[in-house]
């Protein structure tokens, strides 16, 4: 629980605050960027929330923090923000809430697809809560529990032991218990629309996942850069090799999506046509920093 007496001087005054256990994980500026911001290397209440949306947002964002670095000094009841989560997205895709510290604060998805082979899909996973694993089951449950890479995976074991969920992950980046692997780099049909996409370069594992041609999850592959205005990868944080990952957007270009849903970094929308330009345009950046 965020610490009132180790609240950044860089808040606003007012009742939201980041408290100095802030990691910097990007996840409040992107739920609540009306609320947050970046100053130095920490997050902040860049000004406090003026109407009920901009407060139920800040309310979302202090739930999902995987620290529990966001606190409010007035009394409030949190349980609608918490009760939100799963929250939909678009369509049958809802991000989870409840980051959790080790992935670093990466979101989690849930596509929920009850009636068909395999069921629900979970991609990577949020911190374990009670609540949420209760209104995940009301969504069907999971049947599937696909992690995009070794660095998010988190509480897989207890997630996919309480749905009785079968594990999928990439081969080169696989951890003990994964119940189906995949090899290489091409294209793996898991079930009808729902593909795995290798996607090494980020660690050697690294895969994206796609959904009906509509939404990527692309975990640490590719995110929206909301001071660039494009969608960029992660010069700075790629662990395995920078021109390997350049090959595997290369690959990604090719294909259609609408959406691209991250585990770090913000999610963006675009029709088709824009999307394309978005990933050329990603790609330009990423060859100009060989």
């Amino acid at each position: 629980m965020a610490d009132p007496e180790r609240a950044l001087s860089t808040n606003a005054p007012g009742d939201f605050f980041v408290d100095a256990t802030c990691i910097d994980c990007d996840t409040c500026r992107w739920l609540a960027p009306a609320t947050f911001e970046r100053e130095g290397e920490l997050s902040c209440v860049r000004r406090q929330p003026t109407d009920d949306a901009e407060r139920f947002a800040a309310e979302l964002a202090l739930i999902a923090c995987p620290t529990g670095s966001i606190g409010v000094r007035e009394r409030r009841d949190l349980g609608r923000a918490a009760r939100a989560f799963p929250r939909l997205v678009d369509l049958d895709v809802h991000h989870l809430g409840f980051h959790d510290e080790t992935t670093f604060g990466a979101a989690s998805y849930l596509i929920v697809r009850p009636h068909e082979p395999g069921g629900n899909v979970m991609v990577d996973v949020p911190r374990w809560n009670d609540g949420l694993a209760r209104r995940i089951a009301e969504l069907g449950g999971v049947g599937t529990l696909f992690l995009t890479h070794v660095d998010d995976v988190g509480s897989h074991a207890r997630w996919a032991r309480h749905f009785g969920a079968r594990r999928v992950m990439h081969a080169d980046d696989a951890v003990s218990g994964v119940e189906t692997t995949i090899e290489g780099l091409e294209p793996h049909e898991l079930a009808p629309g729902l593909v795995v996409l290798p996607t090494p370069g980020h660690t050697a594992g690294s895969a994206c996942l796609s959904w009906r041609d509509e939404f990527l999850f692309s975990g640490d592959t590719l995110a929206f850069s909301r001071s660039r205005g494009h969608v960029y990868a992660f010069r700075d944080a790629c662990w395995f090799d920078w021109r390997v990952l350049i090959e595997s957007v290369e690959r990604l270009a090719q294909r259609d999506f609408e959406w691209i849903l991250p585990g770090h970094g913000s999610r963006c929308h675009f029709e088709r046509a824009a999307m394309r330009e978005q990933l050329a345009r990603c790609l330009a950046w990423m060859r100009a920093r060989t």
